[in-house]
């Protein structure tokens, strides 16, 4: 089987790099779809209209619905065709990313993506997550290629909720983990090849950026400053995890994050902060070592992503519950069977059950 890396044609990270969008987006057209939250729009409408200022590019607003599901993809898909636009910038969290990556795929053009917050892989990746119109998981859309640009700017993304950052983390967390099972049971990647050592080694300086900069990257965003410590993680959240992930391959992490969209209890957390909480369901699945379960679970607390089922807000433990959430997780399309051996609800169940528990004691141990 062929190895295979995936990645955006630029990739833009710096301070006021919105303001100078068209200066890399005019090869690709001039007339932009701008996807954005009505809050988001406040945040960056000066910026973009500073970046066609002088130019022939004309842009094209729209407001997010709010989920990125089939009707609402459809629904931009069209005003893409009756503006004639060709191209579609998504400015916003991963669901608005996610949702312009799959109308660029359906409407064949180009695809841009401006992150406000580094609080997820997804700007990177050929992948839209499809969930139903209520916020339950549907389906992954696999795209033919990832996005033509992917841009951070600092003003923005350094100034947005330090919970998003810490989110992104989170998601983060998972890249590491998760290659390292799918190169052990020689599983196919996203990309539909094998695991490679570059997707291997980046997935692995994801994990050690992490671990080094992001408790003083979290301080460093209390106090108001940018740091190097903030820059680093921004990439790491980003381009290092959306690579890692895409090249290398996602397993019982994020199987576990779509298994809990079910309990209602978890709707009001990020992607990142469920997929943290799905890390450690992991590594108790892989009965990994205690040394570096200790080190996942204090970096988790450090930075403050969630560790136990009472921190994704599931206050009583119904294993029922919980069971259906085991079972969404080892749907036969789902990526939990990408583990390295046998995984069934069952055993699923167990391990969210046991990360609880063993979350609850290194929250007492590090009180």
């Amino acid at each position: 089987m062929v190895r295979i890396i995936g990645s955006p044609s630029r990739y833009i990270q710096g301070k006021g790099t919105l303001s100078e969008l068209t200066k890399y987006t005019e090869k690709f057209g001039k007339k932009m779809l701008v996807l954005v939250s009505k809050s988001g729009k406040g945040r960056v409408e000066e910026k973009l209209n500073t970046a066609v200022n002088g130019t022939d590019t004309e842009l094209v607003w729209e407001i997010f619905n709010g989920e990125c599901s089939k009707g609402e993809v459809e629904r931009i898909r069209k005003t893409v065709e009756e503006q004639k636009c060709d191209i579609v910038v998504g400015i916003g969290g991963g669901k608005i990313l996610d949702t312009a990556k799959a109308v660029a795929y359906y409407a064949n053009i180009s695809a841009v993506c401006v992150p406000t917050a580094a609080s997820t892989d997804a700007p990177c990746s050929a992948l839209s997550v499809l969930y139903t119109d209520d916020g339950q998981f549907d389906e992954y859309l696999w795209l033919p290629k990832n996005p033509d640009i992917v841009l951070l700017d600092y003003d923005i993304v350094a100034t947005a909720p330090i919970r998003l950052i810490i989110s992104g983390m989170g998601d983060a967390l998972a890249t590491y983990f998760e290659t390292r099972a799918c190169m052990r049971s020689d599983a196919t990647s996203c990309m539909g090849g094998k695991v490679s050592k570059t997707a291997m080694a980046l997935s692995e300086l994801c994990y050690q950026t992490l671990i080094s900069d992001g408790p003083k990257a979290k301080l460093s965003l209390e106090s108001g400053a940018c740091t190097a410590a903030v820059e680093n993680v921004i990439e790491a959240n980003t381009y290092l995890s959306g690579i890692g992930f895409e090249s290398g391959g996602i397993a019982a992490a994020h199987a576990v994050h779509n298994g809990l969209t079910c309990i209602e209890e978890t709707h009001h957390k990020y992607h990142g902060e469920k997929v943290a909480f799905g890390v450690i369901t992991q590594l108790m699945l892989e009965n990994v070592p205690e040394d570096e379960l200790e080190e996942v679970l204090d970096f988790c607390i450090r930075v403050g992503l969630p560790v136990t089922l009472q921190d994704l807000g599931i206050e009583k433990i119904d294993r029922a519950q919980l069971l259906k959430a085991a079972e969404l997780a080892c749907a036969e399309s789902d990526t939990a069977h990408n583990m390295p051996f046998e995984v069934t609800p069952e055993t699923v169940l167990n391990a969210m059950l046991a990360a609880d528990r063993v979350g609850h004691y290194y929250k007492n141990l590090f009180a």
